[in-house]
């Protein structure tokens, strides 16, 4: 079971990363002003689109690198990661934050940091984590 301190954590580990705070009061995290994390509370229009499959507790919303990942990440853990209507078309998955262990949101993190940042930024990572 992971918490936004985990998130928080793993992501301002990553370089040229901040956290920002919005008007909401909800959190992003972002490289080179670039979302790849966020705080993403659902909103009236996905309760109603997903019922009672509506889930309850804190809900991170992440950028994959398709919608092929996308896919592959919903049927490979249905119980942790899910997707609305609003996000239809678009290459992200919504995790149930409390259902995720904490090896598998360190590889999501990184991935959608890998997919946001900038290719020389991200290459000098993955050389140096060789």
């Amino acid at each position: 079971m992971c918490s936004w301190d985990d998130v928080s954590r793993i992501a301002t580990a990553l370089p040229d990363v901040n956290e920002q705070t919005g008007r909401d009061g909800l959190r992003s995290w972002r490289v080179r002003d670039k979302s790849f994390v966020w705080e993403r509370p659902l909103r009236k229009a996905d309760l109603a689109a997903l019922g009672d499959a509506a889930p309850d507790g804190p809900i991170l919303g992440a950028w994959v690198p398709d919608l092929g990942a996308k896919e592959a990440f919903l049927a490979d853990d249905p119980e942790v990661f899910f997707t609305t209507p609003h996000f239809d078309g678009y290459p992200a998955v919504l995790v149930r934050l409390e259902r995720i262990d904490e090896p598998e949101l360190v590889e999501l993190v990184v991935e959608a940091w890998l997919d946001r940042a900038p290719a020389k930024v991200a290459q000098a990572y993955l050389d140096d984590a060789r």
